[in-house]
């Protein structure tokens, strides 16, 4: 338990920053969600409209901390060869 006023403090915005990032997170797996739903459906062009909206959702989950890089570029990687194969 945080005893000190500096280690509530910290604390209280470990849990803020928490928020802000599941918060982020989940937006980002919708994004995701909504490409893998257009590529099990089989329609190329709404999987690659999906696939553009969330490329920069999934960068910008990179710049504020909540992805590694390497994940994003995995994961961009990885559906976007799938949507690729589709056509």
């Amino acid at each position: 338990m945080a005893n000190s006023p500096q280690s509530k403090k910290r604390a209280r915005q470990n849990e803020a920053r928490f928020q802000v990032n599941k918060m982020r997170r989940s937006r980002i797996r919708t994004y995701l969600r909504a490409v893998e739903e257009a590529i099990a459906s089989g329609d190329q062009k709404a999987a690659t409209d999906a696939l553009r909206a969330a490329q920069p959702e999934l960068m910008r989950g990179v710049t504020k901390g909540v992805f590694h890089q390497n994940t994003a570029a995995r994961k961009m990687s990885r559906l976007s060869s799938r949507v690729k194969s589709l056509g």
